[in-house]
């Protein structure tokens, strides 16, 4: 009973030290891994990225960092819904404690062209009041340090 349990860690072992994480540097690569099944993660680097809230251009965005897994999202090729570059969008919401309960909305636009408009809100659980609304714009990092959405898979 003991040698099965000790190959299959093992076998473990030797596959977790082989798996490594691949970055992604454009809409293609992108496209290609959620195509293929990939797991695809996104971390924003805010501070990077232009910042619109309110409807106002701020001068600065914060020095935040976030991240997510891409489970569910949308391709819409040029001109499918009137559209005329290709994009992918998905979103999560996550309710937090931000002094209160809030559900933390994201959702990005990666446009064919690298472009990435992400979408922050703040939803009050009990009216669905909108209590901020910011959008940052971005791109995709090509992998020299131009870009400050950056797309990983595990391989």
């Amino acid at each position: 009973m003991k040698k099965p349990l000790v190959t299959i860690c093992l076998i473990f072992i030797i596959v977790a030290a082989y798996a490594k994480t691949v970055q992604l540097k454009n809409f293609e690569e992108l496209m290609k891994a959620l195509n293929q099944g990939e797991q695809v993660r996104v971390i924003a680097h805010y501070e990077n990225c232009k910042l619109i809230s309110d409807n106002v251009v701020q001068e600065r965005s914060p020095n935040a960092i976030g991240g997510m897994m891409i489970d569910v999202y949308e391709y819409f090729a040029p001109l499918s819904i009137g559209n005329p570059k290709a994009f992918l969008v998905f979103s999560h919401s996550k309710m937090i404690n931000y002094s209160g309960f809030i559900y933390n909305y994201a959702k990005f636009k990666v446009l064919e062209d690298n472009k990435v408009q992400i979408t922050a809100q703040y939803v009050n659980p009990q009216s669905f009041d909108l209590e901020m609304d910011e959008k940052f714009f971005g791109e995709i990092n090509d992998g020299e340090n131009k870009g400050a959405i950056y797309f990983y898979m595990n391989n």
